[in-house]
């Protein structure tokens, strides 16, 4: 450890935390308002879901995860607190401007806006967080901050089905845009950039890898690469089937848009905020006693939710696949904080920012990328034979990708101890130099 280094008071880490959640939770507003919205956005522009599906996720995905590398690359090297200010203000302000696209190609150029300014956000915030807290905090630091994703889809969704029901879809971009450009300075004025490397030796704190030799320590930790496809798979389903889940409320269960913006924001944020948080508790209180926990929870929790899952899309009782569907969403939803923590356990500090980065490149672009398009073209492929159903059968399909994510944490978590003693015999060896 780098003791020689300033460190922070307990309670201005926590206001860093919380602000930096804030900025993750705008991050998922203004994502996820087109979800809510894209049923009078396809009423309105004449879309299929396919064109959804690219709207809501390969086309931002592949901005977002193009980006992200050569934007972690700079974290790695630059002020990370300035890179998020900056990153917020410029999603936040695409956002605002979605609401003045008068057809397809205009929203579509908004929306890769915003994916532009998102793939600033986290990898910079998570470098930042791992600097403020020591490992055996990580995990619950790590999760806290993922809640962010689950307050901004209850906000996104309450507020964005209550304005878009009151004044129409396009002031609801500009309702959820316009604060973010503001947040972004506030977070610019009162957030200090942390010490670089403040748990880790000096050595390695003073190094500036390259994207190609992260590559290569990644390519020696396989239960890296294992961890990235199984968070992959879990957010094919978390993007596949939930970007569709408005659609799914109201076209199956004949809700209306307001209906389905409390409900979700309901059920969908706090389940999903609370899962998210536990995941890192756990991971760090059984973590402790070995590593291998934090990958075991996330491969528990989507194997008891599986089949349950499975019921809210099948069901014809909206209020009891409701009920469900808080206790899905919370086991669906542990796998991102242990995930990232460990990610970090393997590299060095100054490879963290574009660990990160690597780690939600695999992710958004298998989970964010396909998984919307592909269940909006399955749902287009099957509506002539099962009409307004095929939605359903389209997100139990892309359901199924759980399993294989199931598996996949189970491998990651068989190789981790090996891939976790090679790490420590780095840091020992740079200790010792």
């Amino acid at each position: 450890m780098n003791s020689t280094k300033h460190d922070y008071s307990p309670a201005y880490k926590r206001f860093v935390l919380v602000m930096l959640t804030i900025v993750y939770a705008f991050n998922f507003v203004d994502r996820q308002i087109l979800v809510i919205l894209q049923e009078p956005i396809k009423a309105d522009m004449g879309l299929s879901d396919a064109q959804l599906g690219l709207l809501s996720g390969f086309s931002f995905a592949l901005i977002y995860v193009t980006a992200g590398i050569p934007i972690a690359w700079w974290a790695d090297r630059g002020n990370r607190r300035n890179i998020v200010s900056l990153a917020l203000a410029v999603w936040s302000g695409m956002t605002a401007l979605s609401g003045f696209a008068q057809n397809y190609g205009q929203l579509l150029t908004a929306r890769i806006g915003v994916g532009l300014g998102e793939a600033g956000g986290s990898p910079p915030a998570h470098s930042m967080i791992s600097d403020y807290f020591p490992p055996e905090q990580r995990g619950r630091a790590l999760s806290f901050y993922s809640t962010g994703i689950y307050v901004g889809i209850l906000l996104g969704f309450m507020f964005g089905g209550m304005i878009a029901d009151a004044f129409g879809w396009r002031i609801a971009f500009l309702v959820v845009g316009i604060p973010g450009v503001l947040f972004a300075i506030v977070l610019r004025l009162t957030v200090r950039e942390p010490n670089r490397g403040r748990w880790d030796s000096a050595l390695e704190t003073a190094q500036r890898p390259t994207l190609a030799e992260t590559m290569v320590v990644l390519r020696e930790r396989p239960s890296f690469w294992y961890i990235a496809l199984g968070c992959s798979l879990m957010a094919f389903v978390s993007y596949g089937v939930g970007n569709f889940f408005p659609s799914f409320l109201i076209r199956i269960h004949s809700l209306s848009i307001g209906q389905v913006g409390i409900v979700l924001a309901l059920v969908s944020g706090i389940s999903g905020a609370v899962g998210t948080y536990l995941g890192g508790y756990l991971g760090d209180r059984f973590g402790a006693h070995d590593p291998r926990w934090y990958l075991w929870i996330p491969m528990i929790g989507a194997a008891v939710a599986f089949f349950p899952y499975l019921y809210v899309l099948l069901g014809d009782s909206t209020g009891s696949i409701l009920v469900v569907l808080v206790f899905t969403n919370l086991l669906m939803t542990l796998y991102l904080g242990p995930s990232i923590a460990m990610s970090h356990a393997l590299v060095p500090p100054s490879m963290r920012a574009l660990t990160s980065a690597i780690l939600f490149f695999v992710l958004n672009i298998i989970g964010l990328g396909l998984g919307p398009f592909l269940t909006g073209l399955m749902s287009d492929l099957l509506a002539p034979r099962f009409g307004v159903l095929s939605l359903r059968y389209a997100m139990v399909i892309s359901t199924m990708t759980a399993l294989i994510a199931i598996a996949l944490f189970y491998a990651a978590a068989k190789r981790l101890p090996e891939d976790l003693a090679k790490r420590s015999r780095e840091q020992a060896a740079a200790a010792v130099a």
